[in-house]
């Protein structure tokens, strides 16, 4: 379980220059488990051990001048050739805000595949000569900046590696979550019954699993669309 062809676990490479943020967040919870177990592996490798002088540079200044700094191209190339085959079948990532960006879809793609190798740039990002050689794909988790392409590889990471085989205790949770039908999910409720004045739905203790199912999914559209109309409008395009 949660190996890919060949036998091996999915496996993530991440190329980083600070490789002590990982696992981090993914070392603990069901994440963290199934890293203990061999169902996923990782793998974070320091951009700077490719440097090439004994400073370890790794930057320098952007031609055509500008503010900040670009990750060069020769340190970055030579630290995925050490790293990523690509006849491997691991898909090479850049996290970058001018990538497509991460959805459901692209997240059981990811972990339907044998793995994948994600580069963190830092300072104003690579140059651009290493992502057309390697013909990178750009992912982006949001239209927000952040300070490097580590958090987003570890949101990435951490949307895949729950659907691996195994990582997850019921499949049926997975499939009712927010985004696998193309909805927001549906509000949830447990123990008390009445709390601070508030009761429970009654459709939800009533059990009649046909007007719960029903309930469900009105809930979900309409908070789908109120909160996401473009998530909406996709949606209706398909039904």
């Amino acid at each position: 379980m949660g190996e890919a062809d060949g036998g091996l676990p999915w496996t993530a490479v991440v190329l980083t220059l600070f490789p002590g943020m990982f696992p981090g967040p993914l070392g603990v919870s069901l994440a963290g488990r199934a890293l203990a177990e061999g169902l996923w592996a990782l793998d974070a490798v320091d951009i700077r051990d490719y440097a090439r002088d004994r400073h370890r540079t790794v930057d320098d200044t952007p031609f055509g001048g500008g503010a900040g700094m670009v990750m060069r191209p020769d340190v970055v190339s030579d630290a995925i050739a050490a790293n990523h085959d690509p006849a491997g079948g691991r898909r090479l990532i850049y996290l970058s805000p001018r990538g497509r960006v991460l959805d459901q879809p692209l997240v059981r793609d990811l972990a339907a595949g044998p793995g994948v190798t994600l580069v963190c740039g830092r300072y104003e990002g690579l140059d651009q000569r290493v992502i057309d050689a390697w013909s990178m794909e750009e992912v982006s988790v949001g239209d927000v900046v952040l300070s490097g392409g580590e958090p987003a590889a570890l949101v990435m990471l951490d949307a895949v590696v729950r659907l691996l085989p195994g990582v997850t205790g019921k499949a049926e949770s997975l499939e009712e979550e927010s985004f696998e039908t193309g909805l927001l999910e549906y509000p949830h409720y447990t123990r008390p019954q009445v709390w601070d004045g508030r009761t429970v739905p009654e459709v939800l203790v009533s059990g009649h699993h046909g007007r719960v199912a029903r309930w469900r999914r009105e809930q979900a559209e309409a908070i789908t669309r109120d909160r996401r109309p473009d998530l909406w409008a996709r949606y209706v395009e398909k039904e």
